[in-house]
């Protein structure tokens, strides 16, 4: 991967787990997802103005993508409900690299140099490690990790539709489509449940919650723009560095407690990135 590619996706992966945090940050998860969801709807909106239609070989891509899309928020909605942001988000982030190099194999016939594929392999495992900082999950733990790992899942499937996608339409144009179709779900499906209660409720997290919504899009816009121009596997290692961001962000902000453990975890990280990168 060259630089500017190696630059986008960290900060892809710096943004993405901002607005995760964000997510986590709002107590009430069907508010939080919901704002988001308007953040980028209405972001959206307009950006569609200024980029047009997508080519039609685009359409079904996004359409699938946008499901999927769909679903993880589902997944990710669970994850947060049944576990702590430090325990979920590894599970689920660690998960997709390895199963993108997977699919991306199989169904794309993408083969990746052997240090590279190392070095996801070890990005994979040093993220899902994070999972048992704390000894050995209890049976009470299960409902959360079966949605973490269902939500890592349903991100390797949308990694790998947006891999082809953005080589039939402009990243932009791809992204903003793609989101500007997923957003209103979640809002509409939150007004159903909640009905008139919804906006007094929305009011109360409406900024943090917006927020969220545009920095999920232009995190999501740059690692399209990164896949555009190389292979998934490896991007979708990078990519997963946003854990060890995630890691910081849940010790300054939700007192979650940090130790050496997650300290070697990131260290082992640190050493797959290395390796997906070397010349």
């Amino acid at each position: 991967m060259g630089a500017g590619v190696v630059v986008a996706v960290l900060g892809a992966a710096l943004l993405h787990a901002t607005w995760n945090a964000i997510a986590h940050g709002i107590s009430d998860r069907v508010v939080g997802f919901a704002l988001i969801g308007l953040g980028y709807t209405a972001s959206c909106g307009v950006l569609v103005v200024f980029t047009g239609f997508p080519p039609r070989a685009a359409w079904p891509l996004i359409l699938v993508s946008a499901a999927v899309h769909v679903l993880y928020q589902g997944a990710l909605m669970a994850s947060y409900r049944f576990g702590q942001f430090s325990q979920v988000y590894p599970l689920a982030r660690g998960t997709a690299p390895w199963v993108v190099t997977v699919l991306s194999f199989a169904v794309l016939g993408q083969r990746i140099p052997a240090l590279e594929l190392a070095g996801v392999l070890i990005v994979s495992a040093g993220l899902t490690s994070l999972v048992f900082i704390g000894g050995r999950p209890g049976r009470e733990e299960l409902p959360a990790l079966a949605a973490a790992f269902g939500t890592g899942l349903t991100i390797a499937v949308y990694t790998v539709i947006d891999g082809v996608g953005v080589h039939r339409a402009d990243p932009i144009t791809y992204a903003a489509w793609m989101f500007l179709l997923q957003g209103p779900v979640v809002p509409v499906l939150a007004l159903a449940v909640r009905g008139r209660a919804l906006l007094p409720q929305l009011r109360a997290s409406a900024v943090s919650g917006l927020l969220g919504g545009v920095v999920s899009l232009v995190a999501y816009g740059l690692v399209l723009w990164a896949q555009a121009r190389g292979a998934l596997a490896p991007i979708a290692a990078l990519r997963e560095t946003s854990i060890i961001f995630g890691v910081l962000i849940g010790a300054l902000f939700f007192r979650e407690r940090l130790g050496l453990g997650r300290l070697l975890a990131g260290a082992v990280v640190v050493g797959g990135i290395l390796l997906i990168n070397l010349p």
